[in-house]
């Protein structure tokens, strides 16, 4: 008989984007012990080399299954998902990891124009994983790739200080908007969970309305559905919601967020 899980997700992003999961999450499986943990000593993952990266993931999740051997762990980024959760499977092959890519599929069902965008990390948007997605389900439609240099830390800047500068928000999703053959984008896939938090703003500086997806809720309903199927033990009395970043460096601003979100900080390693 397979010994029962630890009753514990391990919620995991590059920096506080994987919040917006960690939040559906909580929602509908509420039963469940949650650590965030934040690699913001190394973010933007948008930035870094994919060799250098991947190293850096493999040791950092081998601590942290060290540490806290979680019963599912769920990767609430993008970037690191299409770069590093099939290789993370083979090195840990006794975890469970969710990943997050890019929501292709429900954009190419729903859109009526056939103009759809996907507002992505530049990693992101060069990971042949994400082409392959477009290949698979959106053949049939003109898919824009815009890799956002700047967009993620204007989303930590916001959730940190309450401030967006607009016209940086605007100029950094302008290139979603496609006009062609008379017909316009309808749908821009949000493929970073940071870019939620800043989803007002760019229904406030968009050209013409369009349907933003974000993929949060998605990635909480793969990971219960999941779970459905494991056996877990009871949740340990007691036993906070933690956070900790990698950094172990974090502003009074990120410790009063992470104590919005019901958290209790705590040091790397």
């Amino acid at each position: 008989m397979a010994e029962k899980r630890n009753a514990s997700i391990l919620v995991f992003d590059s920096g506080i984007g994987g919040l917006s999961v960690l939040k559906e999450m909580r929602i509908i499986l509420p039963s469940m012990r949650y650590i965030y943990v934040a690699d913001d000593a190394a973010f933007p993952y948008g930035a870094w080399e994919e060799e250098e990266l991947l190293l850096r993931m493999t040791k950092l999740f081998g601590t942290l299954i060290e540490q806290h051997d979680p019963g599912m762990i769920v990767i609430g980024c993008n970037t690191a998902s299409t770069l590093a959760i099939n290789h993370l499977r083979e090195i840990y092959p006794d975890q469970i990891f969710v990943g997050t890519v890019p929501a292709i599929k429900p954009a190419a069902e729903r859109t009526h124009s056939g103009l759809v965008s996907v507002l992505a990390t530049p990693g992101t948007v060069k990971r042949q994983y994400t082409r392959d997605l477009i290949k698979q389900y959106a053949s049939k439609c003109h898919v824009r790739l815009v890799g956002s240099e700047h967009l993620a830390g204007l989303a930590e800047t916001y959730m940190r200080t309450g401030y967006v500068d607009e016209a940086a928000v605007k100029a950094e999703a302008a290139p979603c908007f496609v006009e062609q053959d008379g017909k316009r984008t309808d749908i821009v896939v949000l493929a970073c969970t940071h870019y939620p938090f800043l989803v007002n703003r760019l229904r406030k500086t968009a050209p013409w309305p369009v349907d933003w997806i974000d993929t949060s809720e998605a990635i909480a309903r793969r990971a219960v559905s999941l779970a459905e199927n494991l056996d877990f033990k009871e949740r340990e009395t007691g036993a906070p919601d933690i956070a900790l970043f990698t950094s172990n460096n974090t502003p009074q601003e990120i410790q009063r967020l992470i104590v919005g979100f019901g958290l209790i900080g705590t040091r790397y390693p």
